[in-house]
């Protein structure tokens, strides 16, 4: 099934709206290279706030390897770093095909309440390799919606609000500028890395945590 035909069904499917502002891909375009946009109150974070070390994260929830980074290295990673109070990690949004399902599930998680939406992106990408071989998002968004803390019709009026889908829009083109070509990408303490993996990762954190 192409993209473009399973975004449709993903979506129609699922009974659960996409974001009001649907992602511009003439906007998130970008000719020069800025720094990663400084972390807010507005970003997701799991950790503790006064971690020496930041990483950043910019992954997908229709992305392969990021749910593979979330399902097999996040568990090493937190053991490692985040449980320990060494990192915190700040998860944003760079949807890639199909952009509509990836946003439709960026933005359940999103709205759901303030303490769980890495409950709901992990629901999200634990069942992400099912729902594309299925072809079929219902159970996918279903169980989502589930791990929200809020109704269906709660997710459904947040999702209707332009802020969600503009919010979403502002941290793509955050992202872009910054370089951010592919997902997932990380950054520590606004260095980028190569790739994802926790060795990469381990050896540009180790340093600054000695260097404390």
């Amino acid at each position: 099934m192409g993209a473009a035909v399973l975004s449709a069904a993903f979506v129609a499917a699922s009974g659960v709206a996409a974001p009001a502002v649907a992602l511009d891909p003439v906007r998130v375009s970008a000719s020069t290279t800025t720094a990663v946009p400084a972390v807010t109150a507005t970003d997701r974070v799991m950790g503790r706030a006064d971690a020496p070390v930041t990483v950043i994260e910019y992954a997908s929830f229709t992305c392969s390897h990021c749910a593979h980074w979330t399902n097999e290295i996040l568990p090493q990673f937190k053991a490692r770093y985040i449980d320990t109070g060494k990192v915190r990690l700040v998860f944003r949004d760079m949807p890639t095909a199909p952009a509509q399902v990836a946003a439709t599930a960026a933005g359940i998680a999103r709205c759901a309440a303030p303490d769980k939406f890495f409950d709901v992106a992990h629901a999200l990408m634990r069942g992400q390799a099912d729902a594309f071989e299925k072809g079929d998002a219902r159970a996918w968004f279903t169980d989502a919606v589930a791990a929200s803390g809020r109704s269906q019709e709660q997710i459904e009026a947040c999702l209707k609000d332009p802020a969600v889908g503009q919010a979403l829009q502002a941290e793509v083109e955050g992202a872009v500028a910054a370089g951010v070509t592919g997902t997932p990408s990380f950054f520590v303490n606004g260095k980028r890395m190569a790739d994802p993996s926790l060795e990469t990762l381990a050896a540009a954190i180790d340093p600054l945590i000695r260097a404390r």
